[in-house]
């Protein structure tokens, strides 16, 4: 989706200028001569001769992700997503007036899931891995995060979610400094992210990732692909402390945290869920690998682990309606994984929410 609402924020991501014009197939600078076509749903939106070094994974392997990742279908917000999108919506506390970014949308789905409440919901990612539901509802940007195609203080709200673990540290500067240029003052940032630190309750933690080991030892499942997609984690930030540190490099002030320790979640994450797509998927991953297709003849074959995971999750998808039991049963997972949030967010672990607050000029805060 492309609203005319989306054309106001912009700038040249090249040349920095706000002398923009738009044509029924791109917007045109008038400075550096750059034109950023329309594509289907978004706008190409990346600057033009930039070379940077760090590229992700997600950039340049984008064909085999959109492979791993089956990212076009986008359901109801649920288990460890539901509980993102519930304590980050809850920091950000989403107005009717709202003007919010997500930074790094990845497919687009937690902008999908809160687009309702604000004015304008955009996403912005290097990758163009969208969502069917994010190209008709989100306004949508093809852009690189350190050097955003928005004008200063475009926005009221940004939220990054699973972004920071991504980027080496001066990236995650870059990153956050651009996030920062694009807020308004007094206008926050909600961000979900891991450093490297060690929960007190880590034996309880570990229990459940152990007995997810001894069903893969025995073949009844893997972390293939959750492994895969974890694979370029750097977890530059490797303490709270440090996460805050770049927030005040940026400009950014914190004003609240939340950690996950992910007592009851890892439990669900490594046997539970991993045991119900197992069951969901039985049968299906030996009839895929039989019929030799166009993935096999490109050397870019799915594992079994793969196949049987995005199986089972297709076939749960279709069960995800208001009606359905099944609905109901992971709506009720997903509250009672909250409560490693609710419960044990004040112990110090490595999965953490944080709000941070771009502070007014101080003429804001004087008596009229």
């Amino acid at each position: 989706m492309i609203p005319r609402e989306l054309y106001r924020l912009l700038q040249c991501p090249t040349c920095g200028s706000r002398d923009l014009y738009v044509t029924d197939a791109a917007v045109h600078c008038s400075v550096c001569r750059t034109d950023y076509p329309r594509r289907d749903g978004y706008l190409d939106l990346m600057p033009r001769g930039a070379a940077f070094a760090y590229v992700s994974k997600y950039v340049a392997e984008e064909a085999h992700m959109a492979e791993e990742l089956d990212y076009r279908e986008i359901a109801p917000p649920l288990l460890a997503a539901g509980v993102r999108q519930r304590v980050l919506r809850r920091m950000l506390r989403f107005t009717p007036q709202d003007v919010v970014l997500d930074n790094g949308c990845g497919n687009g789905r937690f902008a999908v899931w809160n687009a309702d409440a604000v004015a304008l919901m955009v996403g912005s990612d290097p990758a163009t891995l969208y969502g069917d539901a994010a190209l008709q509802s989100v306004a949508l940007a093809q852009a690189d995060s350190r050097r955003l195609p928005f004008a200063d203080a475009s926005f009221d709200k940004v939220l990054s979610v699973d972004v920071l673990e991504h980027f080496p540290l001066e990236v995650i500067d870059a990153y956050l400094a651009e996030s920062a240029r694009v807020l308004r003052p007094g206008g926050c940032l909600a961000a979900f992210s891991n450093t490297r630190e060690r929960s007190q309750l880590q034996p309880l933690i570990d229990a459940s990732r152990r007995l997810g080991q001894w069903f893969v030892r025995r073949g009844v499942y893997d972390f293939e692909r959750e492994a895969r997609r974890k694979s370029d984690h750097v977890k530059a930030l490797t303490t709270f402390e440090e996460v805050a540190a770049a927030l005040e490099r940026a400009g950014l002030r914190v004003v609240e945290v939340r950690f996950w320790n992910t007592v009851i979640t890892s439990f669900v994450e490594h046997v539970l869920m991993k045991l119900g797509e197992a069951l969901l998927a039985r049968g299906a991953v030996g009839r895929q690998t039989g019929r030799g297709d166009d993935r096999q003849a490109s050397g870019r074959r799915q594992s079994a682990g793969t196949q049987r995971e995005i199986v089972a999750r297709q076939r749960l998808r279709r069960r995800l309606t208001p009606r359905s039991p099944v609905y109901w049963a992971l709506v009720a997972l997903t509250r009672l994984m909250e409560l490693d949030v609710r419960l044990f967010g004040r112990l110090r672990s490595g999965p953490y929410f944080v709000l941070a607050e771009k502070p007014r000029a101080p003429e804001e805060h004087a008596p009229s």
